[in-house]
């Protein structure tokens, strides 16, 4: 992927997977950067600010199901590859309330790629052949696996929770699209994520920050649901290698061979804890020693909790050549240590926004 011309509109690049990626292509200097991003409770200026004046980035605040500003930029900047990293993506929200998910998940991913289309089409030659639309999608479309077996591209979709449903509905959009206008797309389906940035609501990085404070440390049922774990930047890699050797209008499976139960990912992760007390110690404010297992309070469990997932990542291995670079036990550690270092980055994203309560309470069939 040759640096200068390469231009990414990257959409929802102030989040968690998104803003990882910006910092690996301005990083690697693989080309200029414009993110958009709505800026809601999960996307942080303060996770781009290492970017800020760069003459390679740049960042608009906006909605990308705004037509009219996707539209401008598109025809401003360019774009060699649009990344659709924008979505609302915490499975508790959804329960909650579907409408946000409804509105970006599927309503901006049409109006970003029908604008996209229109883009495309008034492009020639080497500029035509080369652009990318590219969607970054999970592997809870795919619904609950049994205790065997693992998600392939041609796992039938069977979502099971509002969050699903929505990231089904526009990868279905997106597929539609390459075979009704040939617009070079391309799908990503991950498994679960973590890494530096991830917003304190998700699993990992909430029970890293209630562990560093003694507070109790919540676990969904009886903790044995199964979750296939990928650390950030092999998935911002994977992502690389689809826009530069993927083929338009294929899907590509992205998992970290890191399938665990929740009550095993947590004592891992205790693990890496009690191994970097020291460093704790000298970086915090924050006692160790802590039993963090007693820490652990079963809850009642997520309404419609999918058991397992597992994803079978041998058609990006085999086509594209990517394995991840990193075991859940480095990643965790890496993990552990950028959290430490980035606590007033958690202070900063959390204050007035989020306190860390349980979310998705909402009982079925209530108004």
């Amino acid at each position: 992927m040759a640096p200068p011309d390469n231009r990414f509109l990257i959409t929802g690049g102030a989040g968690f997977i998104g803003g990882n990626f910006v910092a690996k292509v301005l990083d690697e200097n693989l080309g200029k950067v414009l993110v958009l991003d709505k800026l809601t409770y999960a996307g942080h200026r303060a996770t781009l600010r290492d970017w800020e004046g760069r003459e390679a980035y740049q960042f608009v605040e906006g909605d990308i199901g705004d037509r009219g500003l996707v539209h401008r930029l598109l025809k401003e900047f360019k774009p060699t590859y649009v990344i659709n990293f924008a979505a609302e993506s915490h499975v508790d929200r959804s329960i909650e309330s579907a409408d946000d998910f409804i509105s970006t998940n599927i309503d901006g991913t049409y109006v970003l790629m029908d604008e996209s289309l229109s883009y495309w089409q008034d492009l020639s030659g080497r500029r035509a052949q080369s652009f990318r639309f590219h969607h970054v999608s999970t592997d809870e479309v795919y619904g609950s696996l049994g205790a065997t077996g693992y998600f392939s591209e041609q796992t039938p979709y069977a979502p099971n929770s509002p969050y699903a449903a929505s990231k089904a509905s526009s990868d279905h959009l997106v597929r539609a699209y390459h075979h009704t206008h040939k617009l070079p797309t391309t799908i990503t389906n991950c498994s679960n994520n973590y890494g530096p940035y991830q917003f304190p609501e998700k699993l990992i990085p909430l029970v890293l920050l209630n562990a560093l404070e003694g507070k109790p440390i919540p676990v969904y049922g009886d903790g044995m649901n199964v979750r296939d774990w990928l650390y950030v930047m092999d998935h911002c890699e994977a992502i690389l290698r689809v826009l530069a050797h993927g083929e338009p209008g294929e899907t590509y499976n992205i998992g970290g061979h890191c399938e665990m139960t929740n009550l095993d990912l947590l004592h891992t992760l205790f693990q890496c804890l009690e191994e970097r007390s020291a460093f704790i110690e000298k970086h915090t404010n924050y006692k160790t020693g802590i039993d963090y297992s007693s820490l652990i309070e079963f809850v009642p469990d997520r309404p419609g909790h999918d058991r397992r997932y597992a994803i079978d990542a041998g058609k990006i291995q085999r086509e594209l050549g990517w394995t991840p670079q990193e075991s859940l036990r480095t990643g965790l550690d890496k993990t552990v240590v950028w959290y430490i270092t980035h606590l007033d980055w958690c202070r900063e994203v959390l204050a007035d926004n989020y306190d860390r309560r349980r979310l998705g309470l909402r009982k079925a069939g209530s108004p």
